[in-house]
């Protein structure tokens, strides 16, 4: 594993490629989550069945447990799984996840967006960076809602990933789509054990979304952190970030 924290600065000179994962990256999902349980706490008295609850829980457990494994072609076995252990039909496994998992978090969304997380694609993109997403789950729809824009998308159910993080397949077909190589690109995510593992396994830096240090990578606790703050100035004709301070 490559080690992330470097000496307190980052240097951003050398990036083409801004990657950001989505949950938990660019909104709380801690909060997304709170909002959605207790839609799915009114929907299970009014239907006196915990049917949904049920569902999404064994599917979010297996789906880790795939992603731990690096079961490629992972979708279909996963719908598969979730349905035999909560004894339900594959097609009722879809219908609850697409509608709690996909559907009805858009409309919470935007109020769950990190706070600066708009001023930094703005700065990124004003300072001719390119800003990818990489996510294991369906993107386009929640990037609307979060009034974000990415130069380019991948998510891992897509056909030539079939795959989930720490593999770090989705990564490479998005630098191969931007035509970034590993030195030119920076993956931000909040987890170390998907993210940054995926990145390190490639030659990619990583920074993390954290409250708190993580021994052996490169942390920061908000969008308005030092590590980001070139970015958030007015951005000169012909300058170039380099490198900066970073949180320790």
């Amino acid at each position: 594993m490559i080690s992330h924290r470097a000496a307190g600065t980052f240097d951003w000179a050398g990036v083409r490629l801004v990657a950001f994962d989505v949950d938990g990256t660019l909104y709380s999902q801690s909060r997304l989550r709170l909002r959605i349980a207790r839609e799915m706490l009114i929907d299970a008295v009014i239907r006196q069945s915990l049917e949904a609850v049920t569902i999404v829980r064994a599917y979010r457990q297996i789906r880790e447990w795939m992603a731990e494994r690096e079961v490629a072609d992972y979708e279909g076995a996963l719908v598969l799984e979730t349905a035999r252990a909560t004894r339900r039909l594959p097609e009722r496994v879809r219908g609850i996840v697409g509608e709690w998992m996909e559907r009805r978090p858009l409309r919470h969304l935007a109020a769950c967006r990190y706070p600066g997380v708009l001023e930094l694609f703005a700065g990124l993109r004003g300072n001719g960076k390119m800003i990818g997403i990489f996510s294991d789950y369906p993107i386009q729809a929640k990037l609307d809602a979060l009034e974000l824009r990415a130069d380019y998308i991948v998510s891992a159910a897509e056909s030539g990933v079939g795959i989930l993080k720490p593999n770090p397949r989705g990564l490479e077909v998005l630098m191969a789509s931007a035509g970034a190589t590993a030195r030119q690109t920076v993956l931000i995510g909040d987890r170390t054990d998907r993210d940054g593992a995926a990145a390190g396994r490639i030659g990619v830096r990583s920074l993390i979304r954290s409250a708190s240090a993580s021994k052996g990578w490169q942390t920061f606790a908000s969008f308005d952190d030092a590590i980001f703050r070139v970015f958030l100035q007015r951005p000169m004709m012909g300058s170039s970030p380099s490198a900066v301070n970073a949180p320790s």
